[in-house]
């Protein structure tokens, strides 16, 4: 019988209970809370209060009291104690919105005009070791270097332009219009210049920039220097200066003959009072004159 009854339960099928309608509702209307398994400490202390048990752990040294410093101790450590500015006075002079000292941020900005803004691309090149006579700083920018408001410049040596012939038609084509003047720094650092001398400029002037070529670093950091210096100067500052009186018109006018010079102008000016009567005067006349002959006058 025991092995009939063993035989009757293998043979019976197993049962699935499925709920009823108003069971899965009641079910859904109250869920039951699963115990979550991470219970976290109240506190620091408390979750890692078993590294004191360890023989790793050694309590850290009490702090002397007042009475245990010499006077001059106690002294300076209550002047340390009164500087330090309460939660009240600090909590005034914290700017509200931004969390950034408005006079640091602006002397920043006054700093950054009055550097040269140097790209990050050019961590490394030998040539920031000469730029002295202005100050200069890494920064996020599309060029090279930003000399200004409306100026930049890209740089580039020939011997890289020989390896990578495309890279500076792609960083002009990145400046855009962004900036007015764009200067292309070339680097002739080859012996055979011609080839990639010329390509340098002919990409330079289809891309309306500039092209100013060193022959060394020197070089080229002292024209990144002048630009910078001369940023917000009129254009005939460096125009040559030309005197208004007769005499120096009459010297400049002259002396571009050959083989005359300032003391001939002189004789001449003497002798005939004006530019339109030594134009009119015969060869004769000019040739009797001390120190023209008729070497000179044939020039004329």
């Amino acid at each position: 019988m025991e092995g009939k009854d063993e035989t009757n339960k293998k043979k019976s099928p197993a049962v699935i209970q499925i709920p009823s309608y108003q069971e899965v509702v009641e079910s859904s209307l109250n869920p039951k809370s699963q115990q979550s398994l991470f219970k976290p400490s109240p506190s620091f202390s408390q979750a890692f209060s078993f590294l004191k048990q360890s023989d790793f752990y050694t309590p850290p040294p009490a702090a002397p009291s007042v009475s245990d410093l010499t006077p001059d101790a106690a002294a300076s450590r209550q002047v340390s104690q009164s500087e330090i500015p309460s939660s009240s006075a600090t909590s005034f002079s914290r700017p509200a919105a931004t969390g950034i000292n408005p006079s640091s941020s602006t002397s920043q900005s006054v700093q950054s005009g009055n550097a040269i803004l140097v790209s990050h691309r050019q961590k490394g090149n030998p040539l920031l070791k000469h730029i002295r006579n202005v100050r200069w700083n890494f920064a996020d920018i599309v060029s090279d270097y930003v000399l200004g408001k409306n100026s930049c410049a890209l740089y580039i040596s020939l011997r890289y332009h020989l390896l990578h012939p495309d890279y500076l038609y792609y960083r002009i084509r990145e400046l855009q219009k962004n900036f007015k003047l764009r200067v292309v720094l070339c680097h002739v650092d080859v012996e055979d210049v011609i080839k990639p001398l010329l390509e340098v400029t002919r990409t330079a002037l289809l891309h309306d920039c500039t092209l100013l070529c060193g022959w060394s670093l020197e070089e080229c950091g002292r024209y990144l220097e002048t630009i910078k210096v001369y940023e917000n100067k009129p254009a005939d500052i460096i125009q040559g200066q030309m005197d208004t009186d007769y005499l120096s018109r009459l010297k400049y006018a002259l002396t571009t003959v050959r083989h005359v010079n300032k003391t001939d102008v002189v004789t001449l000016g003497s002798t005939f009072g004006s530019l339109a009567h030594i134009m009119d005067a015969s060869m004769e006349d000019l040739a009797r004159c001390p120190g023209i002959g008729e070497r000179k006058v044939g020039f004329f």
